[in-house]
């Protein structure tokens, strides 16, 4: 097997310190244009990678980011996860990828896996908006800076970045309200987190606000089963909606199943309008109508936030990225 190269590898070839190699490899501005030159032409011909356990020993700053999400194959978050994956790569660092799946006992599990690995920043979807806030205050004062995104908590005095939930619910809901629905079924996500309850409050709020005539109904749902079922529950009842808003991906493609397997057709018996990454709604047909939230876009917003604090701009701030009505075939 062929032998490492190392720095004192290139200092005996070179006849130079292995301090000054050292340098040279950081691009310092102590050693001339000629050195760094011959040094790196040298590094590049032996294949030499720099021990990054002794670069963190040395510089106390690795080149890993985390990031933890609850599921990697989410449209959503695979889209964020592209992103930032995309963005690290550009400046040399290095993303390790981990799912919670929602789960608070994984989640911690995950985050002790970035401190092995040195991390200098995490980007993290929360698991649980009850979830103690104490460990991530405690990363931040050992230097590990925190970028939450998309499932952020109430806490301030982090960096967070969301979608603009409430306007992406009134949205919503002026679309639908523009076709004079007489009974909407708005089904909405875990109440634990932010982001259904901002949902929630902006379009209830705002159906309550434009069409006092209009029957609002509810439900909640954890995942693309409970979508279904509790849209099947809506369609067999005697008030069954002629209208409804999903708040997810997830919860859009399980209520589109019990529509389908109703057999009420879209937009005549049944309109239909979602908050959506862009993908699921074009699985169907017709299209579906919806809010855009893009996690491409969220994904480039959480990478700024985390190279502002890298850079030294420690100020927390909290980043709402714009949304976009889609027009289809649904309404």
């Amino acid at each position: 097997m062929k032998a490492k190269a190392t720095l004192k590898n290139i200092s005996s070839l070179l006849g130079i310190s292995i301090s000054t190699v050292s340098r040279a490899l950081s691009d310092h501005p102590d050693i001339s244009a000629t050195t760094k030159l011959k040094v790196r032409e040298l590094a590049e011909m032996l294949d030499y990678e720099p021990n990054s356990y002794a670069v963190y020993l040395r510089t106390n700053a690795s080149k890993v980011l985390g990031l933890i999400v609850e599921d990697i194959s989410n449209n959503f978050y695979d889209s964020v996860i592209s992103a930032i994956e995309k963005e690290t790569r550009k400046i040399g660092y290095s993303l390790l990828i981990l799912q919670s799946s929602n789960d608070p006992e994984i989640e911690q599990s995950c985050i002790r896996l970035c401190k092995y690995n040195r991390a200098a920043g995490i980007f993290i979807a929360l698991s649980s908006s009850g979830t103690d806030m104490a460990p991530f205050r405690k990363l931040e004062e050992n230097g590990t800076h925190i970028v939450f995104m998309d499932k952020v908590p109430d806490d301030e005095g982090f960096d967070k970045v969301a979608m603009n939930d409430v306007r992406a619910a009134v949205i919503a809901a002026d679309a639908l309200l523009e076709k004079k629905h007489e009974t909407i079924f708005a089904l909405f996500g875990d109440k634990e987190f932010s982001i259904t309850r901002n949902r929630e409050k902006a379009f209830t709020e705002q159906v309550s606000k434009l069409s006092s005539g209009t029957k609002l109904l509810t439900g909640y749902a954890k995942d693309r089963i409970s979508a279904r079922e509790q849209t099947r529950l809506a369609l067999d009842s005697q008030e069954r909606p002629d209208a409804l808003f999903c708040m997810s991906d997830e919860i859009l493609a399980g209520a589109i199943k019990a529509v389908q397997s109703s057999g009420l057709r879209i937009p005549e018996d049944i309109a239909i309008i979602g908050i959506s990454n862009g993908y699921i709604p074009t699985l169907f047909s017709p299209e579906i109508t919806y809010v855009e939230t893009s996690g491409h876009a969220l994904g480039i917003q959480a990478f700024e936030s985390m190279m502002n604090h890298l850079n030294g701009l420690t100020n927390p701030i909290s980043v709402e990225v714009p949304v976009r009505l889609v027009r289809a075939g649904s309404l």
